[in-house]
């Protein structure tokens, strides 16, 4: 090899070993392969025709929740620690509640006439006429480190998901990246007052959601392009399984009028997403570039863009629209 060849090749080799060495000393994260499922139908444009509510008057909201029996009054929690209401008669926002912090993901309804909601930071709250009232913050000696999101079952017990155990609110893009699979599915029982793990080792738990004959339930891991289902009664209780593969990052999930569960999908699936979900060293160098909080730009320009997806309740799938 000519003596100018051999020069470059070593610089070329130094240069890579310069980076290799960079990237492991001062990567944040731990990162393992997760290869993505099987891809699922191609996308579509038909939410181009949804109509925005609270759009510039809102700061990030993240659930929602449609009163049918007040008119269709919609709730949303806002980052600046209010539980906001929708009037639907003139479209009018209100300051229903406020609760605090800067970190309120999920709510859903009581059937006390309270609101629970998911502090990422502090927890499970339930939120009523007599102020807020915190019922869950640990669990099994542990911390509940991401609460964000819950389903009340008829009975009055509480499912909600702790995104992560690795990471808390203000790092939620370092747990896409890592994918190691620290989130969990949690019981709350209110006679008792204590909190379980139903399903442990979940990509980012993220939206929970129970069927109208609350057979099992739903809990959605955003990392790993699906929705797992637990089964809560029946010879199956207590197993876990696939409910469906999805093509992209499911967030929130809610039951239909229907009977069909509807699913917020955040990001689709990418060709550059499903490369640097294959090795550990690509996530690694992606990682330099993440940014941003939740909600907005992330790891690799990973953005909240807003998808939705019709799932039956027990077989078959139906279109996605996004």
């Amino acid at each position: 090899m000519a003596p100018g060849l051999l020069a470059a090749a070593a610089a070329v080799l130094a240069a890579v070993a310069s980076l290799a060495t960079h990237v492991a000393v001062n990567c944040p994260v731990q990162p393992v392969p997760s290869p993505p499922p099987p891809p699922t139908p191609p996308p579509n444009n038909l939410l181009q025709r949804l109509e925005k509510l609270g759009e510039g008057a809102l700061d990030a909201p993240e659930d929602v929740y449609v009163d049918a029996a007040a008119g269709g009054a919609v709730y949303t929690a806002t980052r600046d620690g209010w539980l906001q209401r929708m009037h639907p008669n003139n479209g009018s926002w209100e300051r229903w509640r406020f609760v605090g912090g800067t970190g309120l993901l999920g709510i859903t309804p009581s059937a006390d006439g309270t609101m629970l909601v998911c502090d990422a930071d502090k927890g499970l709250l339930r939120v009523g006429e007599e102020g807020v009232t915190l019922l869950a913050s640990e669990v099994e000696g542990s911390t509940i480190r991401f609460a964000d999101a819950a389903i009340e079952a008829s009975d009055g017990t509480v499912y909600f998901s702790d995104a992560s155990t690795r990471f808390g609110f203000d790092r939620w893009f370092h747990d896409f990246v890592e994918a190691s699979a620290t989130g969990r599915l949690l019981r709350y029982d209110p006679r008792s007052g204590e909190t379980s793990v139903v399903l442990d080792r979940l990509g980012f738990a993220n939206g929970v959601a129970l069927p109208r004959d609350e057979a099992f339930v739903v809990v959605c891991e955003s990392t790993r392009f699906r929705c797992m289902k637990v089964w809560l009664k029946g010879e199956k209780a207590g197993t876990a399984e696939t409910f469906v593969d999805l093509p992209g990052s499911p967030d929130n999930i809610r039951l239909g009028s229907d009977g069909h569960f509807w699913i917020a999908v955040l990001q689709l699936r990418s060709p550059w997403l499903d490369f640097i979900s294959r090795w550990t060293f690509t996530k690694r160098v992606e990682q330099g570039n993440g940014k941003g909080s939740h909600g907005g730009s992330g790891v690799g320009g990973w953005q909240h863009r807003p998808r939705a997806r019709r799932r039956p309740s027990f077989s078959g799938v139906l279109p996605n629209v996004n």
